[in-house]
């Protein structure tokens, strides 16, 4: 534990029925209709009954290609609200939990982000969060107007400035902008909305943005990549870091590497935090979890793991049979990073194509663990003490039980170690996490902006 006493983050990754592709059928576990709000909405409460900081929503813009649509059918691929839409209707059913949800910045465009996570900031008076990402699949290039999709380093050029322009739209109104004066006739003071005039290489934005400066200056920015470029993004950007770490050491280099990037961009290192995914099976006994652990996987048909598994590779292995070893392969123009961890796990573990495939439809390289609260507190504190991680991101691995297995069970030893809060310490994400409010960038400096054209 840090030497100021500062307590883990804890959040929780909500993939429908459960990070397992074998969660939604896992017996005594209810079979949840994905587009019934009610089913989110109890998984919310969970958590935050649990003083969990975040619930987070993941999210992509496609879906699996003919090809391989026969066994993705196997998993709850059919149900996948827009994650704002969702997220502003859970703010009216909590009180302080944060709500994170994902948007791409390959196909989308700054001014409607910026405006979708302001409101989402004013909705929920302070708790939402931005997931960045990069398309990484041809099938999402599809939906919008390509073939394939935007090389790899094209993506994450274009996330940069990106990025830079919804945070200075956020900043486009200064805090007190809004004055609501009747007696002049002036609701908000003119001399505090800035015009943008964004001239870059992606984008041509003008602003102001439309929606005043959100109650956290700017939502919480959240990164995800473990590429190079993905590392560099979050360094100078995020607040907070979602990482897969198959490893204690694995998760100490990412977390010693992106303390490190922060510190010599000038940016406060404990202003970023670092928390890896974690599937956790939680049991009585260290018996009974692993073995239903072990059940849980057999609920994964083999087509669906050897599919995965292309997915994740970017590679074709239908000419190969389970049995063989994986073969050397082409860099993918996807999820690199990813495809390097899983490469790595079958040279190191001596896995043929079939066994990698099971573990990779499991986790895709974070780690997973099978054991009793006790145990999963240890592993957790472990981690913590030890310069892996600030905190964690919960992947259930079936819902609703898994997560409530952790909120029950294993936090309350958090609690009682002193390692986890047992109140929410203020009103917003930021506070919660224990983040400065962004200084407005047009306040600190007036050069930097001009009356908006649209009030002359």
């Amino acid at each position: 534990m840090p030497s100021d006493g500062t307590k883990m983050i804890l959040a929780t990754f909500i993939h429908n029925s459960g990070a397992h592709p074998g969660g939604w059928r896992w017996p005594g576990a209810p079979v949840a209709d994905l587009h019934d709000f009610a089913h989110y909405a109890h998984l919310a409460q969970v958590a935050e009954r649990g003083k969990m900081h975040c619930y987070f929503s993941g999210d992509s813009v496609g879906f699996p290609s003919i090809s391989g649509r026969d066994a993705f059918a196997a998993t709850d691929y059919a149900g996948k609200l827009e994650p704002t839409t969702l997220l502003a209707a859970l703010a009216m059913v909590t009180s302080h939990i944060g709500l994170i949800a994902t948007a791409s910045t390959t196909y989308n465009e700054p001014y409607n982000i910026a405006r979708r996570y302001a409101s989402l900031d004013h909705l929920t008076k302070g708790r939402a969060g931005w997931n960045v990402v990069t398309s990484a699949s041809d099938g999402e290039a599809r939906n919008f107007g390509r073939d394939v999709n935007m090389d790899h380093a094209d993506r994450y050029d274009r996330a940069e400035e990106f990025v830079d322009v919804v945070k200075a739209l956020w900043d486009s109104w200064e805090d007190g902008a809004i004055i609501r004066d009747r007696d002049a006739a002036r609701y908000f003071d003119p001399a505090k909305v800035h015009e943008l005039d964004h001239h870059g290489k992606h984008f041509k934005v003008a602003g102001p943005l439309n929606v005043a400066r959100p109650p956290q200056g700017h939502p919480i920015i959240v990164q995800a990549g473990g590429s190079d470029a993905g590392r560099a993004l979050a360094a100078r950007t995020a607040d907070l870091i979602f990482t897969a770490a198959r490893s204690l050491d694995v998760g100490q280099e990412f977390y010693a590497d992106m303390k490190a990037r922060a510190a010599a961009l000038g940016r406060n290192p404990d202003h970023i935090k670092v928390i890896p995914s974690m599937q956790l099976m939680v049991r009585g006994t260290e018996e009974e979890a692993r073995r239903a652990e072990a059940e849980l996987l057999e609920l994964v048909p083999e087509a669906l793991a050897l599919r995965t598994l292309q997915l994740q590779l970017g590679a074709d292995l239908s000419h190969l049979s389970p049995d063989d070893k994986l073969p050397d392969l082409p860099e993918t123009n996807g999820g690199k990073w990813v495809q390097q961890q899983i490469i790595r796990m079958a040279r190191e573990k001596d896995l043929s194509i079939g066994a990698l495939a099971r573990h990779v439809v499991v986790s895709r390289a974070s780690f997973s663990f099978a054991g009793t609260p006790e145990q999963v507190a240890d592993l957790c504190e472990n981690w913590f003490r030890n310069g892996a991680a600030d905190g964690f991101s919960l992947s259930p691995n079936y819902q609703p039980g898994g997560l409530e297995d952790f909120v029950d069970q294993v936090i309350p030893i958090l609690q009682k170690r002193g390692l986890f809060r047992s109140e929410y310490e203020g009103g917003t994400l930021r506070e919660n996490l224990g983040l400065p409010v962004p200084e407005n960038a047009f306040a600190a400096n007036p050069a930097l902006g001009r009356e908006p054209r649209m009030w002359a």
